[in-house]
């Protein structure tokens, strides 16, 4: 077994094979053409903070992943990133562990942010120009960064609860810090990307036309939205299995404001792409698949396997 360090994860990272064999992993999750393993979750009160465990194979394949990943909110206090973990490349003949990719949560925090700009293109107004990020932490950063670069948006806004982290940010990716108010007057996408546990943003707030890309709801308890956001428009989800358990749409679903029969997802959309109307508001639940990290790792392991190195 050959235990592969950060630096050596990231040289091998290639972000525009990476985010292609993330868009193929979700349309061979909608496909049925995966296994997918039950997510285990840890909770973790003081200091704040969880623990995921997830694995996925793909029918035929001559591997599957097992990934690890934890997130502890306040560790940026400690001068410690907020994100750690590995994952494992096993041999699907053997049952040997090929790689241990020991990228201390670096994997998990990019396939995230590839899903979020995967599913925000998907669901996009045409003639977008700005984006909004909820949070100021390592995804906001992530997801401003790449939404900006990929979709070519031309502003973005910021708002944490931190207004000095938000102002960080903002400044880091050319943007502007405003209340969350602002944003929702403003931003044709927003993205949220926290860990919170009561909803940041209020059905009254959202505009028609507002498409919403939410990340943070990742492990029950967590939710940014208000849930009747969800009953006005479409709701887009990475896996209805996952988001109904505990994504945005379980809470809509759990309140009667939707049918888990109304939720698309995400792989199935890529397929067979739909034009929203421009006054819809769509929303993108995204949970996090195991098969995000099936696919990103088998990108890095291979190009590790050939040689390649940045």
């Amino acid at each position: 077994m050959k235990v592969v360090n950060v630096a050596e994860i990231l040289a091998a990272l290639d972000e525009e094979v990476a985010i292609t064999a993330v868009e193929t992993g979700f349309k061979r999750y909608s496909a049925g053409q995966t296994q997918v393993s039950t997510v285990l979750h840890l909770g973790f009160a003081e200091p704040p903070g969880d623990c995921h465990v997830k694995a996925a194979a793909v029918t035929g394949d001559e591997v599957f992943v097992v990934k690890l990943a934890t997130s502890f909110y306040r560790n940026p206090e400690l001068n410690l990133p907020s994100s750690n973990g590995f994952m494992a490349v096993i041999s699907a003949r053997t049952g040997e562990i090929l790689a241990l990719l020991h990228d201390q949560g670096h994997l998990t925090d990019q396939r995230t942010a590839m899903a979020g700009a995967i599913a925000a293109r998907a669901i996009l107004r045409a003639g977008s120009r700005t984006l909004g990020i909820v949070g100021a932490g390592t995804q906001a950063r992530l997801q401003a960064k790449l939404l900006q670069r990929r979709l070519g948006l031309a502003s973005v806004l910021v708002w944490a609860r931190n207004s000095k982290r938000a102002s960080a940010l903002a400044s880091e990716v050319r943007g502007e810090a405003v209340s969350l108010e602002q944003m929702c007057a403003r931003a044709d996408v927003i993205v949220t990307t926290t860990p919170s546990t009561e909803p940041l943003l209020s059905v009254d707030m959202i505009r028609p036309g507002t498409r919403i890309v939410a990340v943070g709801a990742d492990s029950p308890g967590k939710r940014e939205l208000d849930p009747r956001i969800l009953s006005r428009g479409r709701t887009v989800v990475d896996s209805i299995a996952q988001c109904v358990d505990h994504g945005e749409a379980g809470w809509a679903v759990r309140a009667g404001l939707i049918d888990p029969a109304s939720l698309l997802e995400l792989g199935s959309l890529l397929e067979a792409p739909i034009a929203f109307a421009p006054d819809e508001i769509v929303v993108a639940d995204l949970t996090g698949v195991a098969i995000q990290d099936f696919e990103i790792a088998k990108s890095v392991w291979r190009r590790l396997q050939s040689g390649v190195r940045g």
